[in-house]
């Protein structure tokens, strides 16, 4: 077990080093002007991505706009439970997010997808209504990032072929993100 444990810190040290700054600052600066302009964030994934997303909502609504006079407006589609089983019950799956989207989401949005694979169905279906819409969609992908990847206008792919070590990835970005607009000034 020593072996895994000191393998897999090594492994994602060098995914860490090769990770691209200019397509993290990309994404800061999106959201950033989403703020100034008073634009709402959707946010949203799967299993894991999903846990993501809902943290990165938490910490960037509370943690990085409280007591500031620019708040983010950022709502986690995937803490809607109810909703999203109404829908997966009555319609399917593959629409949760996109038909949540059909509500709300306006031109200018920001709208990111977390998918491990960048293939998820339903993911997919969502960014495909953001772009109708004419919001600004942002992909956060592992592995080579599939569809998502390809269709997002801003992509931050972790490059490497295991899901743990994509996924350890994303939550980085989150207080990456967390951090940038921690110490503005």
């Amino acid at each position: 077990m020593k072996n895994i444990i000191s393998g897999y810190i090594q492994q994602l040290q060098n995914v860490l080093a090769n990770l691209n700054q200019e397509e993290i600052l990309q994404v800061a600066n999106i959201l950033k002007g989403a703020r100034s302009a008073g634009k709402h964030v959707y946010i949203f994934g799967n299993g894991g991505s999903g846990s993501t997303a809902s943290h990165f909502a938490c910490d960037i609504n509370k943690g990085v706009s409280y007591n500031r006079p620019e708040r983010f407006k950022i709502i986690c589609l995937n803490d809607n439970i109810p909703t999203m089983l109404a829908y997966s019950n009555d319609v399917g799956y593959d629409v949760v997010f996109a038909e949540q989207l059909k509500n709300f989401v306006n031109e200018g949005d920001v709208v990111i997808g977390i998918s491990g694979s960048g293939n998820s169905k339903n993911i997919i279906h969502a960014m495909e209504v953001a772009k109708e819409r004419k919001a600004v969609t942002v992909g956060i992908t592992g592995f080579a990032g599939g569809k998502l990847r390809e269709m997002a206008d801003y992509s931050l792919n972790a490059n490497v072929h295991d899901m743990q070590l994509s996924e350890d990835v994303h939550m980085i970005w989150v207080h990456i993100m967390m951090k940038c607009f921690e110490n503005e000034n």
